[in-house]
């Protein structure tokens, strides 16, 4: 079995995701997320979502969800679909398109959640930078690595989440300015101005960080 990452990408801006907006206007978790069916292969494409019904949010709540129909209802979960642009910007739509089919969908509190299975560390880079050019603030929430062939050692996996706000921010600031290239695109002092703390600081929060991970992996 070849070396595999599973990838669960938090969008915090997915443009005009209707997906993403539900889950902000009924303060609902979206959990099911069907995509396209055949019937209709034209410009534009169908989707359907489920939220689970809240006690707490009424139905006018639910029928303020723009761009989207409630089109069925249970006693537990509300189900909406909407019409979109098969060129319209889509987080989904881009992932597929760099060869990675989506395996899951959901959204919480205006943020898209998407999984989806990458190769190697090579994909996972122009995957995540890819995203970022096109939707702005996009986070890796989780890792998870298939051992490969011969490892009996079970999956690794990083929880990114376990990292405090301001290590996530050092990490992704260092990788996005070349810090851990060979050679390297900008030293310490390069990282540290960008980010408005001082030189040492940088060391100590970059150290707690990759602490963190080596200790994930290892």
């Amino acid at each position: 079995m070849n070396e595999t990452i599973r990838v669960e990408i938090d969008v915090r801006t997915p443009l005009t995701c209707p997906v993403a907006a539900a889950s902000e206007t009924t303060g609902t978790p979206v959990e099911t997320v069907t995509r396209a069916s055949g019937r209709n292969m034209g410009p534009h494409v169908d989707e359907e979502f489920t939220i689970a019904s809240d006690a707490a949010v009424d139905l006018e709540t639910y029928d303020a969800v723009e761009d989207a129909d409630r089109i069925f209802d249970l006693d537990s979960h509300a189900v909406y679909r909407f019409t979109r642009s098969a060129v319209s910007p889509c987080v989904c739509d881009r992932i597929e398109e760099l060869g990675w089919p989506v395996s899951d969908i959901s959204a919480e509190n205006g943020s898209l959640l998407v999984t989806c299975y990458v190769d190697d560390q090579t994909g996972f880079s122009e995957l995540m930078s890819d995203l970022q050019d096109r939707f702005g603030d996009v986070r890796v929430r989780r890792l998870l690595r298939s051992g490969g062939d011969g490892d009996d050692n079970g999956p690794l996996v990083l929880e990114v989440d376990s990292l405090t706000a301001r290590q996530r921010e050092v990490l992704e600031t260092a990788h996005e300015m070349g810090y851990f290239e060979y050679p390297r695109e900008s030293n310490a002092g390069d990282v540290a101005d960008a980010l408005g703390i001082t030189r040492s600081t940088f060391g100590e929060h970059l150290a707690a960080a990759q602490r963190k991970v080596l200790q994930t992996l290892g």
